[in-house]
């Protein structure tokens, strides 16, 4: 199907979804659907719920954020249940501005344009439908036409409650447009938009000498004064400030702490009584969840300045810091890579995950406690099993400091270096080493890093580097192993045969000659030793061993080779510790024999087809660990 023929099938979609009718019709859909008068703060925590909820190792996923904002579940589930939630339930805290605070490019913004563009689309669907008054500028809820005497009558047939009061130019026009008859007046279905400003509102500052309160409440028509006889009548006014078009849906105060204090006066009413004060009339009731960002100076100015006391007070502060995962930044920089038109270009394996490396570090905390440094905790924030350390330990380090993650390198600054690769290298394929380079000079050349920063940040490069080296010279020796897995699983298998003679005090049988042999203690050290096993530590790590295969065989399971994380490693770092010097021969001559560059080309192809290179990053990848194991 061609773009066009989309087009038009879109189009008669959307004919379909309209609607309109009286305010009787109205009431009757109601009967049928009490949930379409759901309140704005309600809406939002409907979208987000109804996009599916998980549990995930005791925390709540969201799927509504999913794909766009990584590794914020600790801020993503507090603002959905500390806010959203009871807000919709009516709760005092829909009364409060949200205000979103964390470092530069922390996801602030992004999180609330996901807001709007999840109302506009879920505005479309049955359980986001929106019922307004037609006609009206601001969009107005239909049950505001219920007299307020009325309300507890219908409030008990029809479980609804009304808060807010008829707009001024709605009252005139139900007295002159269809002489008090309410059960007559139009109602329509909305679909909230930001560019047909229908539901969603942003306010920007600007320079408060020449910026107009009237872009938020919406101003005087001078032309059409001659014609109604009045300021203070409604026709004459244009309702078309940002307020007055964000409601029923969201309003979106960016920097909000850097307008002028003007703008915010209004906002005091608003939040506690749902109304503001425009032009010559009554308060104007508005039905919408307010959302601002600003960045923690900023914050710490405003909450520091008493006068600023009575709108503190109206105001929930959400933390958004910098995601702490290696995993999670790594998505980040592949999604801003996916949406750049250098996406063709290929990224060597590791290359985005030593850069996340990188990043986390400088946002980390030194640790408390003594015992452990900077890398461990970053690999325990990162899920990864570190020896000595369980969940318990996590959660500790993580109460250690609240304002973990609000400063160090935002993901801008590394995709600005990953971009600046590039552009520079100008081949189709970029390595981690390029990429840490680039970050190095990137140092020099950004205002807002001191001195003091740019020699800490240089450390993190390093310590990156060398967590590069290591994954590195894992991966080639992995690729040089043919049939890894096959022989990975017989060492371990024989390794196994050892154990339980040893356990259980018995002899082996040789499987050439059929003789009786003793466990082999030679071959059993020599993977124990590569994970740190004392000669004094082996009879227990043995034993525990043996006690895992007992327990897999009670269950009906099979011990294997995934069965065992340090069994694993040590099974790893056993065989490749006996290729090391057939992977340093190999890789560091200069002129290969005709075997050398046979396996050479065995293990580049191996790369490519099993590991995600391509021919040149493979290639650049042997060079370096060459270079690395004649060191």
């Amino acid at each position: 199907m061609d773009i066009l023929k989309k087009i038009e099938r879109y189009r008669e979609d959307e004919q379909k979804l309209k609607w309109e009718g009286t305010f009787a019709d109205y009431l009757e859909l109601l009967k049928e659907r009490p949930e379409v008068a759901q309140s704005a703060h309600s809406r939002v925590y409907n979208m987000i719920k109804d996009a599916g909820i998980e549990e995930v190792n005791g925390q709540r996923k969201y799927n509504f954020f999913s794909g766009q904002l990584f590794g914020l579940e600790d801020s993503l589930e507090r603002l959905v249940e500390e806010y959203f939630h009871p807000a919709a339930k009516r709760l005092d805290v829909r009364k409060r501005i949200l205000l979103l605070m964390g470092p530069v490019s922390g996801g602030k913004s992004t999180l609330v344009a996901m807001l709007k563009r999840g109302l506009e689309n879920y505005s479309h669907t049955p359980n986001g439908s929106i019922f307004a008054i037609k006609g009206c500028p601001m969009h107005e809820d239909p049950l505001h036409l219920i007299p307020q005497y009325l309300r507890d009558d219908f409030y008990k047939e029809y479980g609804i409650r009304i808060e807010g009061n008829l707009s001024p130019l709605n009252l005139m026009r139900l007295e002159k447009e269809y002489n008090g008859r309410i059960e007559d007046v139009q109602v329509e279905r909305i679909f909230l938009s930001e560019d047909k400003r229908v539901g969603i509102g942003t306010f920007s500052p600007s320079d408060p000498k020449s910026q107009d309160i009237a872009d938020l409440t919406g101003s005087i028509d001078f032309s059409t004064i001659a014609e109604f006889g009045s300021e203070s009548d409604p026709r004459a006014y244009r309702f078309d400030g940002e307020l007055n078009k964000a409601n029923r849906g969201i309003m979106e105060f960016q920097e909000m702490l850097k307008c002028d204090e003007k703008f915010l006066w209004h906002l005091l009413s608003l939040t506690q009584e749902g109304n503001f004060k425009a032009g010559r009339f009554a308060l104007i009731s508005a039905d919408e969840l307010i959302v601002a960002h600003t960045n923690e100076t900023e914050y710490r100015a405003f909450i520091s300045n008493k006068k600023n006391e009575a709108l503190h007070s109206r105001i929930i502060v959400m933390p958004v810091p910098y995601n702490l995962k290696v995993t999670e930044e790594e998505k980040i920089y592949e999604k801003m890579i996916n949406e750049s038109d250098v996406n063709n270009v290929h990224v060597a394996p590791h290359t985005l995950k030593v850069a996340a490396m990188f990043s986390i570090l400088s946002r980390l905390k030194d640790p408390k406690k003594g015992d452990i440094d900077l890398v461990k905790k970053m690999r325990l924030y990162d899920g990864e099993n570190v020896e000595g350390y369980n969940t318990a330990d996590l959660e500790e380090l993580k109460k250690e400091y609240q304002d973990e993650g609000m400063s160090g390198i935002d993901p801008r600054y590394v995709i600005n270096r990953i971009s600046s690769t590039i552009i520079r290298k100008e081949v189709p394929s970029i390595n981690a080493l390029d990429v840490l380079r680039s970050l190095k000079e990137g140092l020099d050349q950004h205002p807002s890093i001191t001195a003091e920063l740019r020699e800490k940040y240089m450390n993190f490069i390093s310590v990156a580097r060398k967590e590069y080296d290591t994954i590195a010279k894992k991966e080639v020796q992995k690729a040089f192993v043919y049939s890894y897995e096959e022989s990975a699983k017989t060492l371990m298998d024989n390794y196994l045969d050892n154990v339980e003679a040893y356990c259980n005090k018995n002899k082996l049988r040789d499987q050439l000659t059929g003789e009786e042999i003793s466990p082999d203690e030679k071959l059993m050290r020599s993977i124990e030793e590569q994970i740190g096993i004392s000669e004094n530590a082996k009879k227990s790590f043995r034993e525990e061993i043996l006690i895992r295969i007992s327990a897999y065989a009670r269950k009906g399971k099979r011990f294997d080779y995934n069965s065992h994380d340090r069994l694993r490693e040590a099974i790893q770092k056993k065989l490749f510790a006996d290729l090391k010097d057939v992977v340093k021969i190999t890789t560091s001559s200069k002129t290969p024999d005709e075997t050398q560059l046979k396996k050479i080309n065995e293990v580049v192809a191996r790369l490519v087809d099993e590991h995600g290179y391509n021919t040149t990053s493979a290639n650049e990848l042997l060079r370096y660990v060459g270079s690395l194991l004649n060191r």
